[in-house]
């Protein structure tokens, strides 16, 4: 069985984690082992470096710094843990991959989208989802459902405008890489959001 790899966006609130639960029950149906990972993190040392990214007291860190840590942390995960994966047959899901980079610090911290792209790529030496999902949602609708989840981290604790950017950042890539990321109103009923993506699945991937 050929490794798959699917990326799972969007931004804060837009209900990530239950959709790649659903999708996990649907992989595993179709005879998929399953890896789900998160970013940052997914690893010890990756774990350790989003400590540092999301800590509240680093109000001082500037958006390079920002961005090397995420890819960092994101190289580390696809050395130890995605490419291992896809080699091995499995399935791999990630809640947020390259593109949390390329809109949070290339588009809302201004740092540009083939900037972020171009030190990803070293990073991950190219390495890409087969399938990104993003779940697209209104800033101000997806900080209001993460302020009833959690306390927020120092990403999630930005300002609206901030967010605005993010969520209009991921329609852009949406819009640059339509057969790559497909973009779904989170706004839907949960098991209409999760039927979507199955048809994605199957039209772009499985029976190509």
């Amino acid at each position: 069985m050929q490794g798959l790899f699917i990326s799972m966006e969007g931004p804060d609130g837009a209900g990530k984690s239950t959709q790649i639960e659903l999708l996990q029950n649907y992989l595993e149906d179709k005879g998929y082992e399953i890896i789900i990972t998160r970013e940052p993190g997914g690893t010890v040392i990756s774990e350790d470096i989003r400590q540092v990214i999301l800590n509240k007291e680093y109000k001082e860190m500037c958006p390079n710094t920002e961005l090397l840590l995420y890819a960092a942390a994101r190289a580390q995960l696809v050395n130890e843990v995605i490419r291992p994966a896809l080699e091995a047959g499995k399935a791999v899901i990630c809640d947020r991959f390259v593109e949390s980079s390329v809109v949070y610090q290339g588009i809302a911290r201004g740092l540009g989208i083939e900037r972020v792209y171009a030190v990803n790529d070293y990073a991950l030496e190219g390495l890409r989802p087969q399938l990104t999902i993003l779940l697209d949602l209104d800033a101000k609708e997806g900080l209001r459902r993460k302020k009833q989840q959690a306390e927020l981290d120092r990403m999630e604790a930005e300002g609206l405008e901030f967010h605005q950017k993010v969520a209009e950042g991921y329609r852009i890539l949406a819009e640059r890489e339509p057969e790559r990321i497909m973009k779904i109103s989170a706004t839907l009923p949960k098991e209409d959001i999760h039927a979507k993506i199955v048809v994605a699945i199957e039209e772009r991937i499985l029976n190509r």
